[in-house]
This record gives C-alpha cells, sequence and structure tokens, in this order.
C-alpha cells in the first residue's frame, strides 16, 4: 500500500472513529441530567479520571509513532 492510500484510509477511519467518541461523550453528557439520573462527586471524578487515562494513553501512543518515524537517533539512556 502506498502512502497516498494509506493516506486516505487514515482520514477515513480515523474521522468516523473521532465521530464515534464524540458522539458517545454527547451520550455520557445526557447522563449529567440529575432529573433522570442520580450521582455524585465521587462517580463524576472516577469517570472524567478514566476517561483522561485512556485519552492520554492514545495521544502517547501516536506520539511514540511520530518519535519512532522520524528516523532512529541512536541509543541512549532516557532521564
Amino acid at each position: 500500500m502506498d502512502k497516498k492510500d494509506k493516506r486516505i484510509r487514515f482520514e477515513k477511519v480515523a474521522s468516523k472513529r473521532v465521530q464515534k467518541v464524540l458522539d458517545t461523550l454527547d451520550l455520557l453528557s445526557n447522563c449529567a441530567n440529575r432529573s433522570n439520573y442520580d450521582f455524585c462527586e465521587r462517580d463524576v471524578e472516577q469517570m472524567f479520571n478514566e476517561i483522561t487515562r485512556h485519552l492520554r494513553d492514545c495521544k502517547n501512543a501516536y506520539a511514540k509513532a511520530l518519535s519512532t518515524h522520524e528516523g532512529k537517533k541512536g541509543f541512549t539512556f532516557e532521564k
């Protein structure tokens, strides 16, 4: 698969997946309606801590892929 095909595939797949995440977050926001749901501050903290952790892991995966793709720079100890 050439670079152009990979880019087209990425845009198609990633845009659908991002939209799915956004739509799901909109659905989660609906649960903030106190008339229909009972929750406490701890519940909200747990939910958003987990979401934040997964978002950070995902972002780190992209950062790692980008730094690896830029070329190997040889061995160095991490600080």
